[in-house]
Formats: C-alpha cells, sequence, structure tokens
C-alpha cells in the first residue's frame, strides 16, 4: 500500500463528507467541482496555510506537526479511531518497507482458548489473520486448522468464502466492519507486504471489497455482535469483546458470550456439546 497515496485518499474522502455550513462557513455560493468541502475551506478551518495542507494531502509529512494534525482532525470532525489513522498514515511507526517480525501465538495463550469450553474465541492478528482458536471457534464459523496457515485471514473468508454470505445474517455489516478494520491495520503498516498483497487480491477477487476499500471506512475491533445462522444449531445472537495483548498491540483476542436463558443460549450449548462429544470420540479412535 502506497502510505502518501492513502493519505491523499483518506483525507480527500473525509473533506467529501462534510457541507461549508456544517462547520460554520458560508455556504458557497458558485458550482461546486467536487462534493463537500474544498481544500481552501478545510485549511481555513484548521487554521493552517492552504500549501501546507496540500502538501499534507500529497503525503508530505516529512516535518507536520502533531498540532497541526489535531487541528486537521478536528476540523474534519474525525473519529478517534480516524485520528489515530490519520496520525498513522502520517507519522508511521514503522519506516515503509521495514519488514514485521511473524506473530506468533505464546503456549498460554493457546491453554486459555482451549479451556473457554463454552465459549468460541479466537486470536487474530495482523491482517485479520486467525492465529490461534478454540474448538467452538471453529464450529461456530469455519475449521481453521482445515487451511493452509497463510489462508486464514478473516478477510478473505468473508469476501471469498460463499459460506460466509449464508452464516452471517447482516453480511453486509459483517463485510464492512471487516474491510474498516483491515483498513486500520494498513495505516499502522502501510510499508506491510503481506497486507499490500492480501488488499490488492482482495480487490481484484471481489466487487464488493473493492466497493467497500473505497469507501475510506475506519473502525477498529472493540465491542459488537453478530447474528450467526448456522447450519446445524440454527439462528445464534452472539456479543463479542476484544481483548488486545499488551506485549503485541497487533494480536486481539476475540471472545463471543450469548445472553442467560435465551434461545441463543441454548443453541450455543447444543453446538458446544457436539463438539466435545466429537472431541472425545477423535481422542478415542486415537488411542
Amino acid at each position: 500500500m502506497d502510505r502518501r497515496a492513502e493519505l491523499g485518499e483518506f483525507l480527500r474522502s473525509r473533506r467529501a463528507r462534510l457541507r461549508p455550513e456544517e462547520i460554520g462557513l458560508p455556504p458557497y455560493g458558485g458550482r461546486r467541482r467536487v462534493p463537500g468541502l474544498r481544500r481552501e475551506e478545510l485549511a481555513q478551518v484548521a487554521g493552517v496555510s492552504v500549501d501546507y495542507y496540500v502538501r499534507l494531502e500529497q503525503g508530505r509529512t516529512e516535518h507536520v506537526s502533531q498540532a497541526v494534525l489535531d487541528a486537521v482532525a478536528r476540523a474534519l470532525r474525525l473519529d478517534p479511531d480516524e485520528r489515530l489513522h490519520l496520525g498513522n498514515l502520517a507519522r508511521p511507526h514503522r519506516p515503509d518497507g521495514v519488514p514485521r517480525p511473524p506473530q506468533r501465538v505464546l503456549p498460554g495463550l493457546q491453554r486459555l482458548l482451549d479451556s473457554m469450553a463454552d465459549v468460541p474465541a479466537y486470536v487474530v492478528g495482523l491482517g485479520t489473520r486467525v492465529l490461534a482458536w478454540n474448538r467452538l471457534a471453529a464450529a461456530l464459523i469455519t475449521d481453521f486448522g482445515a487451511l493452509q496457515p497463510d489462508r486464514r485471514e478473516l478477510a478473505r473468508l468473508v469476501f471469498l468464502d460463499e459460506a460466509a454470505r449464508e452464516l452471517y445474517e447482516d453480511w453486509e455489516g459483517k463485510a464492512r466492519d471487516v474491510v474498516a478494520y483491515l483498513r486500520l491495520d494498513a495505516g499502522r503498516h502501510p510499508g506491510d507486504a503481506g497486507l499490500s498483497a492480501l488488499i490488492g487480491e482482495l480487490s481484484i477477487g471481489s466487487r464488493d471489497f473493492a466497493r467497500l476499500w473505497a469507501g475510506q471506512e475506519v473502525r477498529d475491533k472493540t465491542r459488537g455482535g453478530y447474528v450467526f445462522r448456522h447450519p446445524a444449531v440454527g439462528r445464534l445472537e452472539l456479543a463479542y469483546d476484544t481483548l488486545r495483548l499488551p506485549d503485541d498491540p497487533d494480536q486481539a483476542l476475540i471472545a463471543y458470550t450469548v445472553e442467560p436463558d435465551s434461545p441463543s443460549r441454548a443453541a450455543l450449548l447444543l453446538l458446544a456439546g457436539c463438539t466435545q462429544r466429537f472431541a472425545r470420540e477423535d481422542h478415542q479412535q486415537a488411542r
């Protein structure tokens, strides 16, 4: 991913969603060639020169200050995730082209996942790659172990596996969340070759991905919920929470929970029971 080009596209997309009257400027009387704010208007509200802002939108950020980024973020009314993304693109923590060390899940974390017998849980890493999971997560979403390690990205599953469209009741909402999270990831590591290859593959292989990627949405994965339509146990309304790992912020544990005494709870327990029974049968056959 070209960091400079990405920064320009992001800023232009945020300008396009604002109108002058929304930020205290008089409406523009003439015909506007572009939607939203013009560069001159944005620079005026942010309190920077037009030339300075133009250089920022061109990705020329060698000497940009945090104060200027904060002023632009306020003028564009960016939310916290968008502010983080702007900072990552303008002032990257890792120089372009410097590879990231391979991600590994510590044995203790895998044991934690395995102990959560009634809770679908997995660890997602850079580029939405699933690094570890428990049996119930595999039973709920897909058999991650049957996939090649370099093909376990959630983004690839959502956009290139037709089964995912049947699994998520609101597939469009799930797809938007995945794209928004992947873009935030790409902003943290704009020079990562693996991320760039994944984005390129999905852009070519999925019109839906290309459409959503062009929207420039940015959103972290914190908490929320999805409705699953599982082929074996039916409809499940599940909430999820995200726990970041302190020694690797690019790894996150995602755990799904369910309302007690609900039909979804009964369905999840049924799925967990089937998973445990199959695990016992596999163990007995292996003896």
